[in-house]
Parts: structure tokens; sequence; C-alpha cells
């Protein structure tokens, strides 16, 4: 148990440094930063509040998300996945591992394998790979979400709202995000019941 909990400390440790640098590229992401003007415009659809433009937003980034621009890459992401929602779980870490191995700048292999390592209990791995996906795409709200819902699990409670906080930055429509903004800020008041 000393053992799970000096990974987690030093995973938290290391993470509390790099949070910081992550939410100051956060705020200083400039147009063009990502898949071009089409991906910086579908971010700022996005983050309106209002209409339903958000929803064909949403599914544009995580399409071109997806792309890792190889064929063979994309199939793996989708192996990955399909493994991840059968619950093999060590199927699923072998894939995404494939694909990060290969494709070490696609975002997406990292956080669908921290996706895959927290399913399966291994946080300090799982965090590391988000580190790595947002050092990517600064702007991948998935990954903050799920960073989120670790920090949160692990009882890093102040850590996981400015995670969700961040990811809510972005996508504000995130419905995982705000239950885990609301859980946690009615944590923080005493009125969670």
């Amino acid at each position: 148990m000393n053992a799970i909990r000096l990974i987690f400390h030093s995973a938290v440790t290391a993470l509390r440094h790099n949070l910081l640098t992550i939410f100051l590229v956060l705020a200083s992401v400039m147009p063009g930063y990502a898949a071009g003007q089409g991906l910086d415009d579908a971010f700022a659809r996005l983050a309106n509040p209002e209409g339903e433009g958000w929803r064909i937003a949403e599914s544009d980034i995580l399409r071109e998300w997806s792309r890792s621009g190889s064929p063979a890459m994309d199939l793996l992401l989708r192996r990955g996945e399909t493994a991840l929602d059968q619950g093999d779980l060590a199927g699923a870490i072998g894939h995404l591992t494939a694909l990060t191995d290969h494709a070490p700048d696609f975002a997406a292999g990292f956080q669908a394998r921290a996706a895959a390592y927290a399913m399966d209990g291994q946080f300090g791995p799982a965090l590391e790979d988000i580190r790595r996906a947002l050092s990517l795409e600064p702007r991948h709200f998935a990954a903050l979400t799920q960073l989120g819902a670790m920090l949160e699990e692990m009882g890093e409670d102040d850590r996981a709202l400015a995670a969700y906080r961040a990811s809510l930055a972005i996508h504000p429509h995130q419905q995982e995000a705000i239950d885990g903004q609301a859980r946690l800020e009615r944590r923080r008041t005493g009125t969670d019941i």
C-alpha cells in the first residue's frame, strides 16, 4: 500500500508542476495553433454558450483529433478504443501502447491510453499520459475532464476542481465536467449529502 501511495504522491507532485504550465499554455493558445483555422473556428463555436452549434463543433474537433495522418495508426486507435469499450483493458493498453510508440505526437493515443490505465487502477501511468496529451494539445477538453475525474478519485479535490474548470472554459457543455465541478463545489460548501 505504501508503494501505491508513493507512486500516487510522485505522480501528483509531477502533475502539480506541470498543471501550472498546462494552464499557462491554455491561456496563451493563439489562433492557428492546432490543425489550422478550421479547428480554431470549431473551438470558438464550441465555447459559445448559445444555440446548438457547439454539438457540430464538438463532432468536428473529435473527428479531427481521431486522425493521426496514418491509416495504420488510426486503426490502432480504433482497436484500442474497441478493446476499452469491451472491457479488455490489457488489449486496449497493448494497442494504445503500440500507437503511442509509433505516433508519439498523437494526443488522442495518450488520452485513450490514459483512460485504459485509469480503468485498470494505474493512476501513475494514466496521469503521465494525460500530461503528455495536454502538452501535445492543450485544448484537449476530454483529457482535462479525465484529469479532473482521476484527481477527484485520488482525493485531490482542489486540483480536480481546477481541471474541471479548465475543461469547461474550453467546452462549457460537457456534462461530466459540469457534474464534477458541481459535486466538488457542494463538498467545499458542506452541502454534499
